[in-house]
């Protein structure tokens, strides 16, 4: 095959996507049905395709509209054309985002029973229905939720990019802890992470009821009339999600009278992988570790148990064969419903688990000095050998030591690389509260 024909090839395989990466955006009602069906489609979606052109003739909208139709393309909703400095500038046509039928898609519910608001002018209330005309992101999330932490600095970035283009992001906090309802925890969560987004608090779940989620996160994307266009949950298909947000600001744009609408496709959000948003989905990493005995999914190592609402003293005999993914106890330590409380002045957490990073969702009062990798399994595990502590987390100090100054998840170590890996964690003070370990 000639070059010349490669070339024409190339250009009708990326228009082509262009199409149909966009009729799948607006016209796509399976975007909004369960978790175990968006996943088949989220990897059936074809990515969306940008002309880039190689001669300068082929810059020519009206040469793109000509192929289009010599291609048998019947149905263009959108042509794109790559300008430098990664901007594409989209040519778009009122009468195609007409053609969209609304009707197959689920009218957003409106916030229900809010108990604050974040960022907001004045702390006001806001209303999805005050919002009307804008795309909305809705993003449900919990302060202390790791999966919820790891996609903020996207979000973070398309609400710099695209605010000015008609996205609002809605940040709606809906709890799992009991302390995750409180105001001041919450804005102090805020302000930790930046977030200069709305944060509405959904304290008593009325609006995660409404809209019947059982995730953290859960992104939902709405239109300029108020329907749910695009769905995902949890983490990744960050592509995706921000192609859809351009898809919906087109629409607006076109609907708006608009001719075309440019986009600055140049990745801007970084993590690095010594992070604590960093993460490779693609690993199988020890699931959350509940220890509070109504929340708990598996038992903790001591062969005493869970003893609700007890206080137990626990010990870690030398000879212990340590299991993965089970937390192990020593001091005297109250069984509350979401947390174990120590009740001693000193206390001992050990834990072997499969991760690059490890998180300890703490409260209280005290703190603790924490020792990875001392030696996987029996009593090295069980010791405090004091060498220099190789994969200090971000909560850390130089000494391996952290205190509690609330409520929150605490990033307590960051490897160099996913394997099995212990930690062990030296607990100082009488009313130290543990909820949970999480991982990445």
């Amino acid at each position: 095959m000639s070059q010349h024909n490669i070339s024409a090839l190339v250009v009708a395989i990326t228009v082509l996507f262009v199409i149909v990466g966009f009729t799948i955006y607006f016209n796509n009602p399976g975007l909004n049905k369960a978790w175990a069906i968006q996943q088949q489609k989220d990897k059936d979606m074809l990515e969306l395709g940008v002309h880039s052109p190689e001669f300068t003739f082929e810059k020519n909208h009206t040469n793109m509209k000509a192929a289009v139709q010599r291609f048998g393309i019947t149905n263009p909703a959108i042509a794109a054309t790559t300008i430098e400095n990664h901007t594409v500038t989209m040519k778009i046509n009122k009468t195609q985002f007409q053609q969209v039928n609304e009707s197959q898609f689920k009218k957003a519910p409106e916030f229900a029973q809010i108990n604050g608001y974040i960022n907001t002018p004045n702390n006001n209330p806001l209303t999805l229905s005050s919002l009307k005309g804008k795309v909305v992101l809705v993003y449900i999330w919990t302060y202390t939720c790791i999966n919820s932490i790891r996609p903020m600095p996207y979000i973070h970035d398309w609400n710099q990019k695209y605010s000015d283009k008609g996205l609002v992001v809605v940040g709606v906090h809906s709890p799992e802890f009991g302390f995750e309802k409180n105001y001041t925890n919450v804005k102090s969560a805020v302000q930790r992470f930046g977030i200069t987004y709305p944060v509405i608090l959904d304290s008593d779940h009325g609006t995660w009821n409404a809209y019947g989620n059982q995730y953290w996160p859960r992104f939902y994307l709405i239109d300029t009339q108020g329907y749910i266009r695009y769905d995902h949950i949890g983490e990744g298909g960050y592509d995706q999600t921000e192609k859809a947000i351009q898809s919906l600001l087109a629409e607006r744009a076109a609907l708006m009278g608009a001719k075309e609408i440019s986009f600055n496709t140049k990745p801007t959000t970084v993590i690095k992988p010594g992070s604590l948003q960093y993460v490779d989905l693609r690993q199988s990493t020890t699931p959350e570790i509940y220890v509070g005995y109504d929340k708990a999914r598996v038992p903790i190592g001591n062969p005493e148990g869970f003893k609700p609402d007890q206080t137990i003293s626990y010990s870690i005999p030398s000879n212990t064969n340590f299991k993965p993914h089970i937390a192990y106890l020593q001091g005297n330590w109250k069984n509350n419903p979401d947390n174990m409380q120590l009740q001693s002045d000193t206390g001992r957490i050990v834990l072997t688990y499969y991760a690059k990073s490890v998180n300890i969702i703490a409260g209280g009062k005290g703190g603790g000095a924490v020792f990875n990798d001392e030696g996987v399994g029996g009593a090295a595990a069980a010791s405090t050998a004091k060498i220099p502590n190789k994969s200090l987390g971000e909560d850390l100090s130089p000494d391996g030591s952290f205190r509690i100054d609330g409520q929150r998840l605490y990033n307590l170590a960051i490897h160099n690389n996913y394997a099995v890996h212990n930690i062990v964690i030296d607990v100082k003070g009488k009313g130290f509260q543990f909820y949970t370990f999480t991982f990445g």
